[in-house]
């Protein structure tokens, strides 16, 4: 005859697996169901649920879709790259996206951190992690499809996921619309563009491969000079430069980049390149181009209109 167990008696290990035990049976229905399980859905569900309502946005771009999203009320600090719309600078400032100080954060007390992939410096990141503070990284990316993801994650870590699917139709047909619209040019008909990314003391730091620089250019549709020599920002060499052949030089309006165009066209190297010699030369809004977020579509259409003017295709 088998000993029934006393639970005045039992070890704590014990009690749990005979409590399991005798709940298994009643919990199996669910647990197995064809959508998941119920129970698993609860728990998640639970998990999802990230205070909001005091939000800190790292990164122009996913201001921008807190405020597309309708949902700006939750913000209560942004990084110095959120400057759109009008509305954000308004906002506590708490810092370069690069180079934040987790005090700074703190201090406005938010129930929650949304960051773009790339924000730092990691030391910070980690203290922000550490407080406790539910923390959401958002992947960055430089195409149509990385747009889409922002609009996508920033949705759901906001608990709006209606409204991010909204937001991405239309940010989708917009995008659509432009970048068929550049890839009308014949390949032998689009202009090299050089990106300077800084230009200091004579020294050229230009953008290579998977950059948002590079990936814009394309979109718009344009050639990147430097033709996947290199990936990322690099100082370029004289000669770099010379083979580069740009035929338009592309900087940033910015606070900061105070290079005039007579000095950065009468640099050794790129006056003899096409872009030299023609004065070709282009200066852009560093946030609304290189921002890859809802307003891309109109930095497509803009940058491609200021390289080709209106002629139609």
């Amino acid at each position: 005859m088998s000993k029934s167990l006393d639970f005045r008696r039992a070890r704590p290990w014990e009690v749990a697996l005979t409590v399991l035990a005798l709940s298994a049976p009643l919990l199996a229905p669910f647990a197995t169901s064809g959508d998941g399980g119920f129970i698993r859905k609860a728990v998640a569900q639970e998990m999802q649920q990230v205070d909001t309502s005091k939000l800190v946005t790292i990164g122009g771009a996913l201001t921008e879709i807190v405020y597309a999203l309708g949902e700006e009320k939750r913000l209560v600090a942004r990084d110095s790259t959120s400057m759109y719309p009008e509305a954000a600078m308004k906002l506590p400032d708490v810092g370069y996206m690069r180079a934040l100080s987790p005090e700074g954060v703190i201090a406005v007390n938010p129930t929650a951190i949304l960051a773009v992939e790339g924000s730092g410096p990691a030391d910070a990141l980690a203290v922000l992690k550490s407080a406790g503070i539910p923390f959401e990284t958002v992947p960055e990316g430089y195409d149509r499809a990385a747009i889409l993801r922002k609009i996508d994650v920033v949705g759901k870590f906001l608990g709006v996921p209606e409204k991010a699917k909204a937001l991405e139709a239309k940010v989708s047909a917009e995008l659509d619309t432009a970048i068929a619209d550049a890839a009308k040019r014949p390949e032998s008909e689009r202009k090299r563009v050089l990106f300077i990314l800084s230009f200091q003391n004579g020294r050229i730091m230009a953008a290579g491969s998977h950059t948002a620089a590079d990936g814009i250019i394309g979109l718009a549709g344009a050639i990147n000079a430097t033709d996947g020599t290199f990936d990322g920002y690099k100082p370029l060499t004289d000669e770099a430069v010379i083979n580069a052949r740009p035929d338009v030089v592309m900087v940033m309006t910015r606070p900061g980049a105070g290079s005039s165009d007579e000095e950065v066209l009468g640099h050794p190297a790129i006056s003899v390149t096409p872009a030299g010699q023609n004065k070709a030369i282009l200066r852009m809004n560093s946030l609304h181009l290189l921002g890859f977020g809802p307003r891309t579509a109109s930095a497509i259409s803009e940058l491609n209109k200021e390289l080709y003017g209106n002629v139609s295709q």
